[in-house]
């Protein structure tokens, strides 16, 4: 399954680090195989200095747990992603 594209929906983001990049947690569409395949999901990505996404093979390197859980308090406050009160819910859901 190839992807084709991805359109971002919603994005927050934290503060430059020291090189100025900045980690953002983003709501996306990602379209596969020619527009046989659309599916809403999340991603975590960087964004360079002068704006520009830094695509790196399917993979963002989150730097602490207090950067991913503030990405994700601030993705809820903005209300396109679960409160933090309904998380335990939700793991317990898919949890084997």
């Amino acid at each position: 399954m190839a992807k084709k594209s991805v359109k971002i929906i919603n994005e927050v983001q934290l503060k430059p680090d020291e090189r100025d990049y900045t980690l953002t947690f983003q709501k996306c569409t990602f379209t596969y195989d020619d527009g046989d395949l659309i599916l809403d999901g999340f991603r975590f990505m960087w964004r360079r200095p002068n704006g520009r996404l830094q695509t790196a093979r399917g993979q963002a390197r989150i730097p602490s747990p207090e950067e991913l859980f503030t990405l994700l308090h601030l993705a809820s406050e903005a209300g396109w992603f679960p409160k933090p009160s309904q998380w335990a819910s939700l793991i317990s859901k898919n949890s084997n």
